[in-house]
């Protein structure tokens, strides 16, 4: 009996060893490798031909330099024109939305993804002039639903349990890759992230709360518009998620597991898989940019393919933005989520690029030429 019970505690501890050895084997250079910058050189050619153009030197301030970041991304002067851009929300429902964190009930989110689908949401609305393709991935909404996209039906409530497991943590940033991918591969030249899920807000403040060293008071916002009592319960739920995932600010995908979820997740290797494959990224709001932090994580670098499309009225949104060095194109104050910020600002894209590609140079209109002169020539 004693060495059967010996035996009993080796193959436990045995196992808890392997247990623990598998938790912290996953590391995120088995899904992405190392980022290749946007080309150096295409930017400095860039910036000359920029001289050229039929303009006070810098007069078009932000959209020259969105220019020669395109030229950059595309690894050419002039950038080509985007023809197909496509934007993704990524759709996931959150247990602590059970909370009280949202005035919606979760059952919103799956009745928003379907109304997205059908053109009927705000987002289609901002979207429908400038061409952009929208597409729902349903990851983790809460019902009964099956297809290569989803994950799990809702996830765990972050600040008493994990958001999810290992292999579901594993399966989120596979399909997070995998549509990058496929949206690419069909044509793809530009790329959006959204977002659509009650209670998404909380555990994007708790990512933001951990990575930007700022306080749970101090990043929560009023989401979908809570009242004073509901922000409480929320500063609450965010201050407990990021208390259980203090030890893991140097393990992204132990913060991934314990307190994100698997849409914000997907999203995360959404972002960095498009700057794997050297294509440029605009963010939407406060959760998007959330899984933009956790994307540059996963693959340091990906900041350099994204741009911000806006500042919403989420107060941690800020703090991600100055973290990832970003200046947002807009302020216009909103906070709808679906990445209706993101397809407000494509337009100043795609003015960047047509600037470099339609725009005369003073040799080819015969207009003199100021020689590259200071920019306060011009003031």
């Amino acid at each position: 009996m004693e060495n059967d019970a010996a035996g009993g505690l080796r193959i436990f501890f045995n196992n808890q060893s392997l247990h623990k050895k598998a938790m912290t084997a996953m590391q995120p250079s088995d899904f992405f490798p190392q980022i290749q910058a946007p080309d150096a050189e295409s930017a400095a050619k860039a910036r000359e031909y920029q001289l050229t153009l039929t303009k006070p030197t810098g007069a078009l301030s932000r959209l020259e330099d969105l220019g020669v970041w395109l030229s950059a991304c595309q690894g050419q002067v002039p950038p080509k024109k985007i023809t197909q851009p496509r934007l993704v929300v990524f759709a996931g429902d959150h247990g602590i939305s059970a909370h009280g964190v949202s005035p919606y009930p979760r059952e919103v989110s799956i009745q928003m993804a379907a109304n997205i689908n059908a053109g009927g949401a705000g987002v289609n609305a901002i979207a429908q002039d400038s061409g952009i393709g929208i597409r729902v991935a349903d990851i983790s909404l809460d019902h009964d639903a099956t297809g290569p996209e989803r994950v799990m039906r809702c996830c765990g409530r972050i600040d008493v349990e994990d958001a999810m497991s290992q292999e579901q943590l594993r399966h989120a940033i596979e399909v997070g890759k995998r549509i990058a991918d496929e949206e690419i591969d069909a044509g793809a030249d530009f790329l959006m992230a959204g977002d659509l899920g009650i209670g998404n807000t909380s555990p994007s403040a708790v990512i933001i709360g951990l990575l930007t060293n700022h306080e749970p008071v101090v990043v929560t916002g009023r989401g979908s518009g809570i009242d004073d009592e509901g922000w409480k319960r929320k500063v609450a739920v965010v201050r407990d998620a990021m208390f259980r995932a203090r030890e893991d600010k140097g393990d992204v995908l132990a913060i991934m597991r314990k307190v994100t979820s698997p849409e914000l997740a997907a999203m995360a290797a959404f972002i960095a898989q498009a700057a794997v494959r050297r294509t440029p990224i605009l963010l939407d709001g406060v959760v998007v940019t959330a899984a933009a932090i956790l994307a540059d994580k996963l693959a340091p670098g990906a900041r350099k393919w994204m741009q911000a499309g806006h500042q919403s009225a989420e107060p941690a949104h800020e703090f991600a933005l100055t973290y990832l060095g970003l200046e947002p194109l807009l302020t216009l104050g909103l906070r709808l989520g679906e990445g209706s910020g993101a397809a407000a600002a494509f337009p100043l894209m795609r003015m960047a690029a047509n600037i470099m590609a339609d725009m005369a140079t003073f040799d080819s209109a015969q207009v003199s030429g100021a020689d590259a002169v200071p920019d306060d020539r011009f003031a």
